[in-house]
């Protein structure tokens, strides 16, 4: 397992960040203990939660799993249902109290609001770092723009700053090229990034055509057969250049994200220890700047813009500062 710098933080963490979101859901304490010491054994130092996974079981498994592991592990948790002040330190203890620990390494708010009031979300997370109750803050979700503007905020105060972006981003989910990632190159921001499977869509798991099993994520989510019709051609190529080169497509799908300029660490939940033990492959790829790019142009999902001119170009553009 190769290590990656996380943001601007000088912390090293995994390429690979173990995602939980399973634990208590699809697979039982024991077989997430299982889960956390074979990503362990991998190299992997970098583990993801949040307080409403499960409706909080997940972070009480944890809280039992982690007991001699702590300190070989970078925790994230994360705060969600408000981003107001009292909630913001009221859910870092109940956090900390369910996981049994002193401390998270990041502690992110989940997704922004209607309303929200960035000063004084700020100023909670700062109490937070102050209170030595986490190391670092960052963000889920968060357009470009709204970080930027949160870190100024920061900046100006001489508060904590956001140091991490958590993003869905995967072949066909490709939303954050256009500003988040150039963004986080520029400024040194560190980006985690979910979904590189797209709910399976990417890891063979489902036919384009074939009937979806019905104990299957696809049979409620009307999403999946939406993307298996609409991208069916780019999916059976592939799944073919990824036999071709002996990979699991689930692999190849995440080697892609990890390829991506500005990817701090793709997250890869799993719900059993097999299940991780064959995505673990993925961060032995390694792909060519060209087959990256024959990769992302079999699904035609690149972010399009009717803009005029080169507006568009420029709000993907990697090259506008030097770094």
């Amino acid at each position: 397992m190769k290590f990656a710098t996380l943001g601007n933080t000088g912390e090293k963490v995994s390429e690979m960040c173990l995602g939980t979101m399973m634990f208590g859901l699809r697979c039982d304490e024991t077989e997430s203990d299982r889960i956390l010491a074979t990503a362990m054994d991998a190299g992997v130092n970098f583990i993801d939660t949040a307080w409403s996974y499960a409706e909080g079981r997940t972070e009480e498994i944890l809280g039992r799993i982690l007991k001699g592991r702590r300190e070989k592990l970078f925790v994230v948790t994360k705060v969600t249902r408000s981003t107001d002040g009292d909630w913001i330190r009221r859910s870092i203890d109940e956090s900390l109290r369910r996981m049994q620990l002193d401390y998270v390494d990041l502690y992110l708010i989940h997704w922004p609001r209607p309303h929200m009031r960035p000063v004084e979300m700020m100023e909670a997370l700062n109490d937070v770092v102050r209170a030595g109750k986490t190391r670092y803050v960052g963000c889920s979700n968060f357009p470009a723009w709204l970080l930027a503007h949160c870190n100024a905020i920061a900046q100006r105060e001489g508060w904590a700053p956001l140091v991490c972006n958590q993003v869905p981003y995967n072949l066909i989910e490709r939303g954050i090229e256009v500003e988040v990632l150039p963004q986080a190159v520029a400024e040194g921001i560190a980006i985690t990034t979910y979904r590189p499977l797209l709910m399976g869509v990417l890891a063979g798991k489902y036919g384009s055509g074939e009937i979806i099993p019905e104990d299957s994520r696809g049979s409620s989510d009307r999403r999946i057969p939406a993307w298996l019709e609409k991208f069916g051609e780019g999916l059976r190529r592939f799944n073919q250049f990824a036999a071709e080169r002996s990979l699991h497509p689930a692999q190849l799908a995440i080697a892609w994200v990890r390829h991506t300029p500005g990817v701090t660490a793709p997250i890869v939940g799993v719900s059993s220890r097999r299940q991780l033990e064959s995505s673990l492959g993925a961060f032995d790829v390694t792909l060519s700047d060209a087959e990256y790019q024959t990769i992302a142009d079999m699904f035609d999902a690149a972010v399009k813009e009717e803009s005029g001119g080169n507006f568009a170009h420029l709000r993907r553009a990697f090259d506008l500062v030097d770094v």
